[in-house]
């Protein structure tokens, strides 16, 4: 459970049951395998499918015997399965069963945080297309520059979001791969074709050379792609929490009835999911390091990344689960105060239009240098004494030379910035 919200499948997927399950499904497809290439009785393995369960206590009681996990998992097994349970886990290794039942794991939370990207996706296609022409203040260092529109704000985020599942897709290949190739990953005591049967079973690939464990520059790529993808999250998050400051006051998170921003002072509305999402961004960032960390391993293996993987893998999937979640309750439920934006374009008076008024004093045979110095000669002055812009350039007396009023108001004109939206959403295919 985090906060209010519980993950029923992204949990499930990480629950030491489920892990367990996916250990046993591992050895299970291994003995019928071997059994069909005829290293074990094919009715051992029938006996094996039909026997074989576990009880997550009993492991753990025999765990604190013999200070080994997949030992007491076997063991486990075995008193359930009887004499023929000789015959499982045959020429296989520790890291045989863990990181192929790891690879199942993966793919199937990459298979829900994918699921939750496309509603994502198609929530913010949705709102690009209702507020395509919706015009605001484009703001770059967190000040004014030039109008765009809040549906263009929207597409971007669209882009953004094709290309995180894109990186979600390739990861989730990457990491879906498993291994049985015994101790050192020779084959040694194991047919390669026990291998290619499992994966091929299990709907994995097998890892082409693996030592005695899937190379974790998989899992790291994986990861970081998690955290690339927070990172969109919290990029669109903190967009949020900006327009929802006082001063500005575009866009706001939904307030729910009953709900209180604040325990001091009943007037206030805060950012509060978008800001939860922000900081979980950095968890993710910070596990995606330590997935680095653990490539680095001695020889064919050591066990320093599986203590970590314990930990930062099931804690980022769910996470980002979590986030994309709260994503989905703020952009479904967005507040957008168009009265606000058209508003604010006017706080410069009429300073977003400097840019115009140089480029036509330029197509009038000006220097860019002398007409970039008039033009902010004026500006500066109208921000100074909170004079209308345009007014000051009709009364310049060197602009007068070259501009007449009336060419001079076309250039104020907002519809100008928006000739071309048309044309970014037809190339985005929105």
């Amino acid at each position: 459970m985090i906060g209010r919200y519980s993950l029923p499948q992204m949990q499930a997927i990480w629950e030491q049951e489920n892990r367990f399950h996916q250990m046993m499904e591992v050895e299970i497809c291994a003995s019928e395998a071997m059994a069909e290439l005829g290293y074990i009785p094919e009715e051992a393995a029938k006996n094996i499918r039909e026997k074989a369960s576990f009880n997550a206590e009993r492991i753990t009681e025999i765990e604190e015997v013999v200070k080994h996990d997949v030992i007491a998992f076997l063991t486990a097994i075995g008193e359930n399965v009887g004499e023929e349970s000789k015959y499982i886990h045959k020429g296989m290794t520790s890291s045989d069963v863990l990181d192929t039942a790891l690879g199942l794991q993966l793919k199937e939370s990459s298979e829900l945080l994918l699921t939750k990207m496309w509603e994502f996706r198609e929530v913010l296609a949705g709102l690009a297309k209702k507020y395509k022409y919706t015009i605001m203040m484009g703001r770059t260092h967190g000040i004014h520059a030039e109008p765009v529109t809040f549906g263009l704000k929207m597409a971007l985020y669209v882009m953004e979001m094709d290309r995180d599942i894109k990186r979600l897709e390739d990861a989730k290949e990457t990491v879906s791969v498993g291994m049985i190739s015994g101790v050192v990953g020779t084959f040694a005591n194991i047919d390669p074709r026990v291998e290619e049967m499992v994966c091929s079973r299990l709907g994995l690939k097998p890892e082409p050379v693996s030592t005695q464990i899937v190379q974790r520059d998989r899992h790291a790529a994986y990861m970081s792609t998690l955290a690339v993808i927070g990172s969109s999250l919290e990029k669109m998050a903190t967009e949020i929490r900006n327009l929802q400051r006082t001063d500005i006051l575009e866009v706001e998170e939904s307030f729910a009835k009953g709900q209180k921003g604040s325990s001091a002072m009943p007037h206030k509305k805060n950012p509060i999911t978008a800001e939860r999402v922000a900081g979980l961004s950095r968890v993710l960032r910070g596990n995606a390091t330590a997935a680095l960390e653990n490539v680095a391993l001695w020889h064919e293996r050591d066990i320093t990344h599986s203590s970590v993987e314990r930990i930062i893998i099931p804690d980022s999937c769910i996470l980002l689960d979590y986030m994309l979640h709260l994503m989905l309750i703020i952009f479904k439920n967005l507040v957008v105060h168009e009265d606000n934006m058209k508003s604010n374009l006017e706080k410069t008076l009429g300073l977003i239009f400097s840019q115009r008024v140089l480029l036509r004093l330029i197509d009038k045979g000006m220097s860019r240098e002398k007409a970039y110095e008039w033009v902010q000669r004026n500006a500066l002055y109208a921000w100074q004494t909170k004079t209308d812009f345009e007014y000051l350039v009709s009364e310049d007396k060197d602009i007068a030379r070259f501009l007449t009023k009336v060419e001079i108001d076309e250039l104020f004109d907002y519809d100008y910035h928006l000739k071309h939206i048309d044309y970014i959403f037809e190339r985005i295919g929105l």
